[in-house]
């Protein structure tokens, strides 16, 4: 199937029942067994099926399939945010003592993470200089177990050539992690150019509405843990946190998405919502519809703001004369998304005044809505890192974050022409 028929179909049977065509809401805690036995051959993975909805659910289970299918990996696992999506998908395989490299250009919640939290649990975290592959692969070591970028940068806009990064990671034996939230699989795909782990918050373009929070973490099934045994003892080895199952073994090439379900998940919680994957299963069903008209709208904006006098630079890979744009034309098929950012003469008291002058466009710091929202990332999502950490992101002072949403272009832009207005 294509995408967009993935996307309305993938993960769902007319329910055998109810012959439901909607996914129901599974809005329960617990599944009963059919025996002793059925309960123990659960725990042990010998069999499919539920057994507490903090580890699965069914209709968390559909939008796993989906997302995966689109994706194209061979399992997913649904989480209650995007945070906890990426803070799995490391502590599934990094502990004490370990490192993972990253690229500087992060969402702000990410660096925070990687900045402040994880070196407090033991895990360094090395930021690189730059977002291209000599500045990764100059980091990593015998103790690095991971690396991550974004597939397009929140809020720097800029494109990451992963395939080129996924070679020197796979080069030194560790798999590479994208977010893929900005640019969603409807734009790329990174596990076709080498991508081992993708991570999404559902929150933003994937459930498109604003209304529910939920992460996921998908696997390609196509790292080699067996071959790097020593260094990911977790997957190879009796694991102690779930009765001695070793997951290479019992699950083959969904080892790493069947311990971040069993571990990380099953030990701390962080379950999404029933209600929450209904809501993003809606959303998904319009998700490719929904891109076209971002992208498009969002062209749209950054040429308008191009020719403004009071704007002093655009950074969208969609315009020809962007550093990215190579890379957007070889990785989202010249469209990325509609994050954009751009500069307003006079720094940040003008940003700030034109922030308070929006009106179309929400003030928030949420992504990926049908509707238009816009963000200053120096007083709010980058607002903890210092000048210097500020500008490795790729954050100014002046610098204005627009989600352009699915509106008619017209508006949108004269919500801007009367915010940049005398």
């Amino acid at each position: 199937m294509r995408d967009e028929t993935k996307l309305i179909h993938s993960g769902y049977e007319t329910d055998p029942t109810t012959k439901s065509v909607a996914t129901p809401i599974y809005q329960t805690v617990a599944y009963e067994f059919d025996s002793a036995q059925h309960g123990a051959d659960l725990f042990n993975l010998a069999v499919p099926g539920n057994i507490y909805t903090r580890i699965m659910n069914p209709t968390t289970d559909v939008l796993e399939q989906r997302v995966a299918d689109m994706e194209g990996g061979v399992g997913a696992l649904g989480l209650s945010a995007g945070s906890a999506a990426i803070y799995y998908s490391i502590i599934n395989i990094v502990e004490a003592g370990h490192n993972i490299v990253a690229t500087p250009q992060l969402y702000g919640g990410t660096y925070t993470l990687f900045a402040h939290m994880l070196p407090k649990q033991g895990v360094e975290v090395r930021f690189a200089d730059g977002d291209d592959a000599a500045s990764i692969e100059a980091l990593i070591d015998d103790q690095t177990r991971a690396v991550f970028c974004e597939t397009i940068g929140n809020p720097a806009g800029n494109i990451v050539d992963f395939e080129a990064i996924a070679e020197v990671a796979h080069r030194h034996g560790v798999p590479l992690i994208v977010d893929n939230t900005v640019a969603t699989p409807v734009l790329t795909k990174p596990f076709e150019f080498g991508a081992d782990i993708v991570v999404h918050s559902l929150t933003k373009y994937m459930g498109g509405h604003g209304n529910s929070l939920g992460g996921v973490i998908v696997d390609s099934g196509n790292f080699p843990w067996t071959e790097h045994a020593a260094k990911f003892p977790m997957l190879n080895e009796p694991e102690p946190a779930y009765h001695g199952v070793v997951y290479t073994e019992a699950l083959g090439p969904a080892a790493y998405i069947g311990r971040a379900r069993t571990v990380p998940l099953r030990n701390t919680g962080s379950a999404i919502s029933p209600f929450n994957s209904f809501l993003i299963l809606q959303g998904l069903e319009t998700l490719a519809l929904r891109m076209e008209r971002h992208c498009q709208n969002a062209l749209a904006v950054a040429r308008y703001l191009q020719q403004h006098d009071k704007v002093t630079s655009v950074s969208y890979a969609g315009l020809p004369e962007d550093p990215y744009h190579a890379l957007a034309q070889k990785y989202c098929k010249g469209t990325p998304a509609s994050l954009l950012t751009f500069e307003i003469e006079g720094g940040f008291e003008a940003a700030v005044s034109f922030y308070d002058r929006l009106g179309l466009f929400k003030r928030l710091v949420n992504i990926g809505d049908a509707k238009s929202l816009a963000c200053h990332p120096a007083s709010t999502t980058h607002r903890q890192m210092t000048t210097e950490e500020q500008a490795k992101a790729g954050v100014t002072e002046g610098m204005v974050r627009l989600c352009v949403g699915i509106e008619h272009e017209e508006d949108i832009i004269a919500d801007l022409e009367q915010a940049l207005a005398p």
